[in-house]
């Protein structure tokens, strides 16, 4: 499967465009996500031809923040994107996941919702 990102509610152009940037030299393919699709199983939207589509448009809320998938990296083609990430200056970006077995049938609002558990239990609001 090809190296891919796949993007939900991206930041605006100009923190966009330094993503893009960053990313380019690494070839990997950012994806973007438009909100209907977003009832969509990650690992449909990442391309993985087992998992079945769903069948109704995503008709809820934006995601209040933007969130990365990593799909099909080995462990430093991530390391190398996460590096170039966090030097384009666009974040911090506390959503990011990585496509697993688990996930992979998850919608959008599903794995930010438990990104969102986990980087509260890391940074509590004292």
């Amino acid at each position: 499967m090809k190296e891919t990102i796949l993007l939900f509610n991206p930041p605006e152009k100009e923190k966009l465009l330094k993503i893009e940037m960053a990313l380019f030299p690494l070839h990997i393919r950012i994806k973007r996500i438009l909100p209907e699709d977003y009832c969509q199983p990650l690992g449909f939207l990442a391309g993985m031809k087992d998992i079945e589509p769903a069948a109704k448009p995503y008709e809820g809320e934006e995601l209040s923040g933007t969130m990365f998938v990593f799909c099909f990296l080995n462990d430093n083609r991530l390391n190398q994107a996460l590096s170039a990430l966090k030097r384009s200056g666009a974040g911090p970006f506390p959503y990011k996941a990585i496509l697993t077995p688990t996930n992979s049938t998850w919608t959008a609002p599903e794995c930010f919702s438990e990104l969102q558990r986990e980087h509260e239990a890391l940074h509590p609001r004292g």
